[in-house]
């Protein structure tokens, strides 16, 4: 598969699969500390899963909103790198996140849709879901493209 950038002819990298991307989540030290695992892949981003535990919580005994932003920004992130194949450097250079209800138990899970993937900027749109599904938060992710990952 090719597409065309800045009027150049370049070949798309394969995506990771989840297995992929689940053994390179295992080199991210803050992203297992936080308990974050991709969950599904999707063709035009991904869905990742995190368990609410004790230690997550703030005093108002719900999911403390860091963890919320960690799992929108980690599921931008995964599903860009998921897309270029693990072969490029990124970043992330801003977030909005919208909270529309806290989550106190069961799972949150982020899917990741990426909405603009450019050679200098990738852009995605994260829904945040509860176990019951309900949408409990929406953000819009921007990461910078850094150059190519060097072994």
């Amino acid at each position: 598969m090719f597409f065309k950038e800045s009027g150049k002819i370049q070949e798309v990298p394969t995506p990771l699969t989840v297995k992929q991307l689940r053994d390179w989540t295992q080199k991210m030290p803050f992203g297992e500390l936080v308990g974050i695992r991709p969950v599904r892949a999707h063709k035009d981003g991904l869905t990742i899963a995190c368990t609410v535990r004790p230690e997550l919580l703030n005093t108002m005994n719900v999911l403390h909103g860091g963890v919320t932003a960690t799992m929108a920004d980690a599921a931008a992130g995964m599903a860009i790198v998921r897309l270029t194949g693990g072969l490029k450097r990124i970043t992330t250079v801003e977030m909005k996140l919208n909270y529309f209800k806290p989550v106190a138990e069961g799972t949150l899970t982020a899917r990741a849709y990426v909405i603009r993937m450019g050679s200098q900027i990738a852009v995605a749109r994260v829904d945040l879901h509860d176990h019951k599904k309900s949408l409990v938060g929406t953000a819009l992710v921007t990461y910078m493209v850094l150059g190519d990952l060097t072994p």
